[in-house]
């Protein structure tokens, strides 16, 4: 069950026990008769309650970092804060859009419901904008036709769960003016096709074994992993609905098992 209707649901139950209480109940009791222990742990969480859903609701959220799909930004075991209100201020639980603060850009490292099943949380770089033309052809970027300069900054390799190493180049890609480090694999090829599902809009991309391209649909972005040959993105599943965004990630809180990470912005 979503932590948020969770959250929604207990809040209801202690908020309403409270009042019940206030009410009611306490009107009834003798002087010097004891609440009964439902109403008073209901009013001691209560506040508790209420406060970590607004915070968690409006300001920030936490995560963590499942995959390396995100690698070299953010590593496996990083628990990352995420902030709710740059994208518009949304109702709780159901996800509505009620005041417009700003839209994402190139760039931002977002957060979404995973479109392939919204009950799951997803962390990629945002790429494309609603009508940009994006490729992705032999492992180069382009945006509405132009080339996202790449530069390359040495070799770098890690280890994947189950002791697998993996050997990759990393790069800095400047995309329209936010540099960001990515990590390309020389061995792989550049697209997967028998990786590629059916999605909405799929009819706005087209695909050969070197190369997708697709033009965003309106009210949607596209989205890609950081580690690129090692991240099923959009070029996979499809575009990400302003409907389905969380929020932009901007700070690493907390990893157990490398402390140097904490504190972490995320660029």
């Amino acid at each position: 069950m979503d932590f948020a209707l969770i959250m929604f649901l207990l809040l209801l139950v202690t908020g309403g026990v409270w009042l019940f209480d206030r009410f009611m109940l306490r009107s009834r009791r003798a002087g010097d008769a004891k609440e009964p222990w439902w109403v008073e742990y209901s009013k001691s969480f209560f506040p508790v309650i209420l406060a970590v859903f607004l915070l968690r609701s409006f300001l920030v959220e936490p995560f963590k970092i499942p995959s390396g799909s995100m690698i070299p930004t953010l590593m496996v075991g990083d628990f990352i804060l995420v902030n709710k209100y740059t994208y518009g201020i949304r109702l709780p639980v159901i996800d509505k859009k009620i005041i417009e603060v700003s839209s994402p850009q190139r760039g931002d490292v977002m957060v979404f419901r995973y479109p392939e099943n919204p009950s799951v949380d997803f962390i990629k770089r945002v790429v494309g904008l609603p009508g940009d033309v994006v490729e992705y052809r032999n492992k180069q970027l382009y945006i509405n036709g132009v080339a996202q300069q790449q530069h390359n900054d040495g070799e770098y390799n890690y280890v994947e769960s189950g002791l697998h190493f993996v050997h990759t180049e990393r790069y800095s890609e400047n995309l329209h003016g936010h540099v960001h480090p990515i990590l390309i694999n020389p061995d792989t090829p550049s697209m997967r096709l028998d990786a590629v599902a059916e999605f909405p809009h799929k009819d706005s991309c087209s695909y050969t074994e070197d190369e997708v391209k697709c033009t965003v649909p309106p009210g949607n972005y596209m989205m890609f992993g950081d580690n690129r040959d090692n991240s099923r993105d959009s070029r996979y599943w499809g575009f990400v609905p302003d409907s389905m965004i969380v929020g932009k990630a901007f700070a690493v809180w907390m990893n157990f098992s490398d402390l140097k990470r904490i504190g972490t912005s995320i660029n």
